[in-house]
């Protein structure tokens, strides 16, 4: 504690020790507004009652990290048996809260309360907990911290926040009259860590989430997780302490994670603009083009899910109100999706009669284009289909024998419309041409197109075969999520999911006869037009571009994982299936460019829901970056300007008070200039260091349309150049970070 006193500057104050205000000690975080707040969690630092209080005080209480633990013990005896009721998920923080077994134990654990931006334990965010993480704990916690504090704006970011938020108001009332604030000139705002949401019941997943929150930027609020795993490694240390060496080891452990968080912004800080400029651009740059796509067919619903988006950010998501990120139409059945699948085949492999058709040049390509499509079928099942059945064997036996009756056919046509072809192959290539013994599904047909004659009509049909490859990819695209989507909600059992496994297979194999045909397609169109405008539409088509539209591409951890599972033949398909409303990786999303193009009709009510659920998201998304742009510079400029103001404190202190002793004053003088000039030096290295990203990150919002809502914040102009250097203050750093807002939580330290 006197090391925290003497760093605070209390030795430089005519009132000294005694006139400490409560969480002085504690160091505050530079880059959020003074009066800011954080996210509640609680941690595992047991203590056992072993020492008495009155043998081992706490000499310091409520100065530092740790609020007052009178008014905090006054508090809990008149709500120690309050009922907590949970109507979403049955959460372990609530469950534990009357279940935790704490006979022999003073504290159960800790609850704490840091910046959710930023990772900073906020003064007097901290206090003990007596059976786990109840309400009426984290209540005095969360309030302690913006006693005397002028707070507008709190985002609250909590693990049951759903729950957290009912009867917040009502439970305010009970606390201490100082510690309320006015509900009425305070706006709250309840969110759930985007991690822990997907655990939450669909109804929360909107209202609560940071990605579809205005003004949160990319905050996620999952910050004090990273806080907790810094601390937990005293839980062991702390359990046999008396409660005075306790609370003083903890607000020293707390006091150095903040140091380090302090030193640590100059490189986090740097490292979040440059990726917030970079991901900026690219949502930026994917949205219009998504939009761009809409407008062009119907430009009325872009005005129409605009209007709706800022009516739901304006309304910051209370309940009631019709969410634009959910779809809107009842999820199919597993049943309904079969019969889909059944009709899709009947289409696919209707056995009736062949309608005789003229011979014309048209009829013949479109007779090969008919037989390349099914080779790569019937090749591609019978790769799917091992150890089969006489049945199988039977059907692919008699499917193989119709399609050598129409390759027939078309080498007796080949003849006609293409008489000099043996004329233009090479020597290697006639075998081929009159093999007789390869198998049908691997005989090469020589089709018009592969030998650089300039055609037009093939070059229309092979677009036409582009545009028909591309509508089928999209549908099967649409039923593998209406499976996925099904399964998540409906299904648990063996019996249940081992039969929407089998859709599911069915689905991703025709999945893969799509893509394969239109990647043969297209190389077929590049050979006959070349490079061309047409490359726009009909784009290549890579793995990662084969994803339903809610669903979104593999990280780079997630890919390593795909090939671990390739490799033991367990890989399925496609992108990552979206866990709902919020999905993991939301912020980060981009929609595949084959859902650019849709020819939407009034009749696609199901595909404009869903498209209006993607244009939506991809819209906030863009919005998020945008704001994350503008908090962090202003977060830069308000680092740079605590240091300016605390060395303008630090040189008052230095005349501060008048001693007889020329030794102390000499003493005090002198450390109080120490803390200028490192104040002068960090500021300074501060600004050299960000200049450059700060002018990049203005100029790009100069460029950008006004996505972002109305925050606005000065740019400091002042000593910029063109540097870029990453780097550290010396000494420092840096945690693992999570960029979230202002939000609560706790865990059993």
């Amino acid at each position: 504690m006197t090391l925290m006193m003497k760093r605070a500057g209390r030795g430089h104050s005519l009132s000294g020790i005694p006139g400490t205000a409560q969480g002085e000690l504690a160091l505050p975080c530079r880059a959020c507004p003074q009066d800011g707040t954080g996210r509640m969690e609680s941690d595992k630092l047991g203590n056992y009652a072993g020492r008495s209080p009155t043998r081992d005080p706490v000499i310091d209480d409520g100065l530092g990290y740790f609020g007052n633990r009178e008014l905090y013990k006054t508090y809990l005896r008149d709500h120690v048996d309050e009922e907590e009721i949970s109507t979403c998920s049955g959460f372990q923080a609530m469950f534990l809260a009357g279940a935790k077994r704490g006979k022999g134990l003073r504290t159960t654990g800790v609850g704490g309360v840091t910046c959710a931006r930023h990772n900073m334990w906020r003064p007097n965010g901290i206090g003990d907990l007596q059976r786990g993480e109840r309400y009426c704990n984290m209540d005095f916690i969360l309030f302690s911290l913006i006693l005397n504090a002028v707070v507008l704006y709190l985002i609250l970011s909590y693990d049951i926040a759903c729950q957290y938020s009912k009867k917040f108001w009502e439970r305010m009332k009970g606390l201490p009259e100082a510690m309320q604030i006015n509900p009425e000139t305070t706006s709250v705002w309840f969110k759930v860590p985007s991690f822990h949401i997907l655990g939450h019941k669909w109804p929360c997943h909107s209202p609560h989430s940071f990605h579809w929150m205005w003004g949160a930027g990319m905050t996620d609020g999952e910050d004090v997780e990273q806080n907790w795993e810094f601390t937990n490694g005293a839980a062991g240390s702390t359990k046999m302490m008396g409660p005075g060496g306790r609370h003083a080891f903890l607000e020293g452990l707390f006091a150095f994670h903040n140091w380090m968080r302090t030193v640590s912004y100059r490189k986090v800080l740097s490292q979040r603009l440059v990726r917030d400029l970079k991901e900026g651009r690219k949502h930026k740059e994917a949205f219009e083009a998504f939009t761009q796509v809409i407008e062009a067919e119907k430009p009325e619903l872009v005005v129409r899910w605009k209007a709706w988006v800022k009516d739901w950010e304006s309304s910051q998501h209370t309940e009631g109100h019709a969410s634009p990120f959910e779809v809107s139409k009842p999820v199919k059945s597993l049943k309904e999706i079969c019969l889909q699948l059944g009709k899709d085949e009947l289409t696919r492999t209707g056995q009736g009669i062949e309608i005789e058709r003229q011979h014309t040049s048209s009829t013949f390509i479109a007779l090969g284009l008919n037989i390349e499509d099914s080779q790569r079928v019937l090749a591609v099942d019978i790769k799917a289909t091992t150890d089969r059945s006489p049945s199988q064997e039977l059907d692919l036996v008699q499917r193989k024998a119709s399609l050598l009756r129409r390759v027939n056919r078309f080498r007796n046509m080949q003849r006609v419309f293409m008489p000099e072809l043996a004329r233009f192959l090479p020597a290697a290539q006639h075998d081929i041409l009159d093999d007789r013994t390869r198998a049908v599904e691997t005989v090469k047909l020589f089709m018009p197109s592969e030998l650089g004659n300039d055609i037009r009509e093939k070059g229309e049909m092979r677009e036409a075969e582009l545009a028909d490859t591309l509508e089928d990819l999209r549908h099967q695209l649409r039923l593998r999520s209406g499976t996925n989507r099904f399964c998540h909600r409906n299904i648990c059992g063996q019996k249940g999911l081992t039969r929407g496994q089998g859709v599911l297979r069915q689905t991703e194999i025709r999945i893969h006869k799509a893509k394969l045909r239109y990647r043969y397609a297209r190389n077929a169109l590049l050979r006959i037009r070349g490079h061309g405008t047409w490359e726009k539409m009909y784009r290549s088509l890579a793995d990662e571009d084969v994803r339903g539209i809610n669903e979104r591409a593999w990280s780079e951890e997630e890919e390593a994982e795909r090939e671990r599972l390739r490799a033991l033949g367990e890989i399925v398909e496609g992108g990552v299936e979206a866990a709902g409303i919020v999905a993991a990786g939301e912020g980060s999303h981009t929609m595949s460019w084959i859902w650019y193009k849709t020819n939407l009709g009034d009749d696609d009510a199901e595909i404009i829901d869903a498209l209006r659920v993607e244009w939506c998201k991809a819209y906030a998304r863009t919005r998020r970056w945008h704001e994350d742009i503008i908090l962090i510079e202003e977060e830069m400029r308000r680092t740079i300007e605590y240091g300016v103001w605390m060395g303008r404190e630090w040189e008052r202190c230095a005349a501060a008070r008048s001693v007889a002793s020329p030794a102390l004053a000499e003493g005090l003088n002198a450390y109080a200039k120490e803390h200028v000039r490192r104040e002068e030096v960090t500021c300074q290295r501060l600004r050299n260091q960000w200049a450059g990203l700060r002018l990049k990150a203005a100029r790009y919002l100069e460029r950008v349309e006004d996505f972002g809502p109305g925050i606005v914040v000065n740019v400091d102009g002042e000593d910029r150049d063109e540097e870029d250097e990453e780097g550290d203050v010396a000494g420092d750093e840096v945690f693992d970070d999570g960029d979230p807002e202002d939000s609560l939580e706790a865990e059993d330290l």
